[in-house]
């Protein structure tokens, strides 16, 4: 039996480097015990898996659904869709809502901002929906958006029906579809100015204030994190995604089904401490490093500077040797003309000779040909 579970692993292994198919699962580990229904540990960089509990299943994940509520405004925002400053005008649904809630006033104005924080701090059901209809028109309207970034995002295990993780049995995710999105949440700025509050307050409309609690202890009791979002319900167990940084490392860890609070926080904490603790990020090749300076045929400019158009991290065992080895493929000089961001040459990436990423180098600035006029002035310049 042990001959043939060995057999089994390696022509998986052999399978994917032969169909250029990375596993999900790069690391896993035997020491951690985790006793909720799921988990997973993803380093942010790679998007590699360090660790994992049935990541795939299917199951309610409640007010975690929040975190694309979180990423579609905070996206919107940077896209200039609108602005925090925005005043939104709330429903009585919106107000209605039950749960965890900020207890907002209907038919009044809040900003977007107020609304954006009571969200990412305590996990507002009123606010969540306030925003939904303020972005899309209605809550209905705004989960198929939800629907469609999470298929953008290749979330292959979650169905959204809600913008609050309230009950529904058509509602569902899972842990590594949970680590996608706050993978993609964490690059945000805007996120960690509200995720990283301990304790706040909104002042409504008619001068009376809520306190703001964030319902995950991690940011301020774990070293280094600095998101995240709890979710807590009779059908979905106790649940937690958050994310930490040390030196240039972040990881994402999500639990799903946890027996009780105290739970959830300690197991999250429990995969952080495995993945700190035994694994690096090193940066491979860095998109703001000027990587070559390369002379310019016919151009208006003598010479031009390549840079790749993507920064690339892998994930390494702490004391393991680097297998990766980095190729940079460049003509002896560009001809011109080149738009900024047209491939210049590429950079390849492989791993014990097998190639596992290919980069294409670019020219942050366009090189214009050189006119006719450019030509003779340069001749007389030269005389």
């Amino acid at each position: 039996m042990k001959r043939f579970l060995l057999f089994s692993i390696i022509s998986v292994i052999i399978l994917s480097t032969c169909c250029g198919i990375m596993p999900t699962v790069v690391f896993a580990s035997t020491d951690n015990e985790v006793s909720s229904k799921s988990a997973c540990l993803m380093d942010y960089a790679s998007g590699a898996v360090l660790f994992e509990k049935n990541s795939h299943d299917s199951m309610p994940i409640a007010s975690m659904v929040k975190m694309m509520t979180i990423l579609l405004t905070v996206e919107d925002i940077e896209n200039n869709q609108f602005a925090l400053t925005d005043i939104v005008t709330t429903t009585e649904n919106a107000a209605g809502m039950g749960g965890s809630q900020v207890f907002l006033d209907p038919y009044v104005n809040y900003s977007v901002e107020d609304l954006l924080k009571s969200v990412i701090v305590a996990s507002a059901n009123d606010a969540s929906v306030a925003l939904a209809e303020h972005i899309s028109g209605s809550e209905q309207a705004f989960v198929k958006r939800m629907n469609k970034r999470a298929s953008e995002l290749g979330m292959n295990d979650t169905n959204y029906v809600n913008c609050t993780g309230l009950p529904a049995p058509e509602g569902y995710s899972s842990s590594y579809d949970s680590a996608l999105i706050l993978k993609q949440l964490a690059g945000h700025d805007l996120y960690h100015k509200y995720s990283t509050i301990w304790m706040d307050e909104i002042t409504h409309p008619s001068g009376r204030k809520t306190g703001l609690a964030n319902t995950n202890r991690l940011i301020r009791y774990y070293n280094g994190c600095d998101g995240g979002k709890t979710g807590s319900t009779n059908e979905a167990g106790c649940c937690l995604a958050a994310t930490a940084k040390r030196d240039e490392m972040r990881l994402i860890s999500v639990i799903i089904g946890a027996k009780d609070s105290q739970t959830r926080f300690n197991e999250a904490s429990q995969l952080f401490n495995y993945g700190f603790a035994n694994f690096e990020n090193m940066l491979l090749v860095d998109a703001n490093q000027e990587l070559s300076c390369l002379p310019v045929s016919k151009g208006k400019v003598e010479s031009a500077s390549l840079y790749a158009n993507e920064s690339f991290s892998v994930l390494l065992k702490k004391g393991e040797e680097n297998p990766y080895t980095v190729q940079m493929q460049m003509p002896s000089k560009i001809k011109a003309p080149l738009k900024a961001g047209q491939s210049a040459g590429k950079i390849v990436i492989s791993k014990n000779g097998v190639i596992v990423k290919e980069i294409d180098m670019v020219s942050h600035e366009n090189i214009e040909k050189m006119s006719y006029l450019d030509s003779l002035k340069k001749v007389c310049e030269n005389w």
